[in-house]
């Protein structure tokens, strides 16, 4: 099935010519866009019969309250209405129109099998700046990917730079950035490249990347359901995670939290962790140009001097691409493909930033 993805900081005009070429059968976006192509009518509100609201206990309260409601009163073919969450809302409004409501509840009842999954622990942070435990934390676990959480936009840049001072690589991500930039720092994420994502919760819902090890709550969540969202990045499946608390003496655990985890006591002067063995590549052509991933993995062999070991994952996004290489042949790929076309295409090549 064809698919076409709407969502800000993407040209629109790009998503109205998708889909008025293609004629996709699923389309995925946010409220804010959809509203948009709904309004300059760039597709037929009677034709949609399927309605799936994901995150549903968040995009369905106030501050989407507006634009969701203005949505589904533009639908009036829907046959099914699907909500989907891993926490539920204490009341569904009424414009859902979940008039006839079956409720599916896929979680298995706690159990020790389930609960040893993931493991809760704390880390004493002697000061309230608890950058210093962080970094040891950090260090502690090793190359080992992980997402660190902190409750505001300021407070991921500084946690960030901070990191960056001692040495230690990590990518942020938050709701202030532009799109292609939150792009960039997942993508690096995901493929190994870097090995820590600083994050607010913007982070906690919505992400499918596998082999999350560590959540670490740099801030206390604001709730139950935060927390639980935020631990939901790991132990995904029947794969094993840990999170871990930093706290300071003046800081208390929430009730929603258990008093008797365990505290996890740091070595003071852990080695720094090795840089990851990957890179990421910036290709400054895309999807909208006629390059696949066989275009790109061809042009590294080829003109790069590349083997199938030297190239990791491949995304190509509409107008660029990422690429991951392994970090012991960029400096040579560099020099190899300086002034070389891909696909008979001219564009910037070089380590994304």
């Amino acid at each position: 099935w064809k698919t076409c993805c709407c969502y800000g900081g993407h040209p629109i005009a790009e998503e109205k010519k998708s889909i008025l070429g293609s004629h996709p059968a699923i389309i995925i976006g946010t409220p804010g866009r959809i509203t948009d192509h709904l309004s300059k009518g760039n597709f037929s509100p009677e034709t949609i019969e399927t309605l799936i609201i994901d995150e549903f206990d968040k995009s369905l309260e106030f501050g989407f309250h507006d634009e969701m409601a203005e949505i589904i009163m533009q639908l009036p073919g829907l046959k099914k209405r699907m909500l989907l969450s891993a926490t539920d809302a204490e009341e569904i409004p009424e414009f859902a129109g979940l008039n006839r409501m079956v409720k599916l509840n896929f979680l298995p009842d706690a159990s020790e099998e389930q609960e040893s999954r993931l493991m809760l622990m704390k880390v004493l942070s002697p000061m309230k700046d608890k950058i210093d435990t962080l970094y040891n934390l950090l260090c502690t676990l090793g190359s080992s990917s992980s997402i660190v959480f902190c409750n505001h936009r300021d407070a991921v840049d500084r946690v960030q730079k901070l990191l960056a001072d001692k040495k230690l690589s990590a990518e942020r991500f938050h709701g202030g950035m532009e799109q292609p930039d939150r792009e960039r720092a997942l993508y690096k994420f995901r493929n190994g490249s870097c090995h820590v994502l600083i994050s607010t919760d913007l982070a906690a819902r919505g992400l499918d990347i596998p082999e999350i090890g560590h959540i670490i709550h740099y801030h206390l969540p604001v709730n139950e359901e935060v927390f639980t969202h935020r631990n939901g990045r790991t132990a995904r499946w029947d794969a094993t995670g840990t999170s871990y608390l930093i706290l300071h003496e003046e800081e208390k655990l929430p009730d929603y939290i258990p008093e008797d985890i365990e505290t996890v006591v740091l070595p003071e002067n852990p080695s720094r962790p090795p840089k990851s063995v990957w890179t990421t590549i910036y290709i400054g052509k895309g999807k909208k140009e006629k390059l696949s991933r066989m275009d790109i993995a061809g042009f590294l062999y080829k003109k790069g001097n590349l083997i199938r070991e030297d190239v990791g994952a491949i995304d190509v996004k509409e107008h660029y691409a990422f690429v991951a290489v392994r970090r012991a042949k960029v400096k040579q790929l560099l020099n190899l493909i300086q002034g070389e076309k891909i696909k008979g295409m001219k564009t910037i090549i070089e380590e994304a930033k």
